[in-house]
């Protein structure tokens, strides 16, 4: 039977209900100094004004070495009453100490697998997913090293893939490597960022191969695509690939969040699913925040 594993154990896909897709509550990274998602009572707030809005689960993308905090994350689903899914994988190489990655070098797809059936370190909770991340119109070698193991821990699981691409370049070849050398199945790949490079063809190809395109918006620091939005998802709806589609936030520093002056979790539901309605129509816009994602984040255990 297929479930959805949040931190507060396997659901049915059907209980997951209005869900943000792609998002952080707790993130950290060298590259965005004194910019750490990593208050507990800000991420509790957060949570509940998205819960206020109408939203009932939140994906969080960040995964491995990048500040989870996985053992608050039952505490804040409890409270707040929003299912949460959490990942396992790695980001880029950028993101991380040399000396954390060197720890890894005999085999990041068991620590993934680990992560996904036995729990994130002693907190107890299992990861949904496996986030990895390309380059910018590339595949460097360390893209190529997390997603080969993340494609083992795949086989080994049955969980999709979720691939952060740089500023939504290189779909293409995420899905040659994934989908063609190492055989996940498409619709285990979740792609991330697409509005970002607003290339309607690389978006068809995409879809067409059977993946997941993933519409993470808004934001301030992508506000030159994110206007196009509708109208590439109105794109790929009228090809037929309406049931590919997913809507995220991917809020990744303090100041983004609504309790602290940003567009938030909560502008998903607030601006951006009226807007998408407007262009897709309601019963579309529904699909896409709760069919589309009880169906990507959901896994056959193996």
């Amino acid at each position: 039977m297929s479930t959805v594993r949040t931190v507060l154990g396997d659901i049915r896909p059907e209980e997951l209900g209005v869900c943000d897709a792609h998002d952080h509550l707790f993130l950290s990274t060298p590259q965005l100094p004194g910019q750490e998602l990593n208050d507990a009572a800000s991420a509790r707030a957060e949570l509940a004004a998205f819960r206020g809005a109408g939203g009932s689960a939140v994906v969080q993308w960040t995964p491995y070495g990048m500040g989870r905090r996985a053992a608050d994350l039952p505490l804040l689903s409890r409270a707040t009453g929003v299912h949460l899914v959490c990942a396992t994988g790695l980001h880029q190489a950028v993101h991380y100490a040399p000396e954390l990655l060197d720890e890894l070098r005999g085999g990041p797809a068991d620590v993934f697998v680990s992560e996904l059936t036995e729990g994130i370190g002693t907190s107890g909770v299992r990861a949904g997913f496996i986030k990895v991340a390309g380059g910018f119109h590339a595949l460097d070698t360390h893209a190529r090293w997390t997603m080969t193991a993340a494609a083992e821990a795949h086989h080994a699981t049955g969980v999709s893939i979720a691939v952060h691409l740089e500023l939504g370049t290189g779909a293409l070849d995420v899905l040659d490597l994934l989908c063609g050398e190492l055989g996940v199945p498409p619709s285990r790949v979740i792609l991330g960022h697409v509005n970002r490079s607003p290339d309607l063809l690389v978006h068809r190809q995409a879809a067409e191969a059977g993946c997941w395109l993933a519409f993470d918006g808004p934001s301030r620091a992508h506000h030159a695509t994110d206007w196009r939005m509708p109208d590439a998802m109105r794109a790929l709806a009228e090809a037929g690939f309406g049931h590919r589609l997913l809507l995220g936030g991917d809020t990744v520093v303090a100041g983004a969040r609504s309790v602290d002056g940003g567009p938030g979790m909560p502008y998903l539901l607030r601006r951006v699913r009226p807007r998408l309605a407007l262009a897709l129509g309601e019963e579309l816009v529904d699909r896409i925040l709760i069919d589309n994602p009880s169906r990507a984040f959901a896994v056959d255990w193996r």
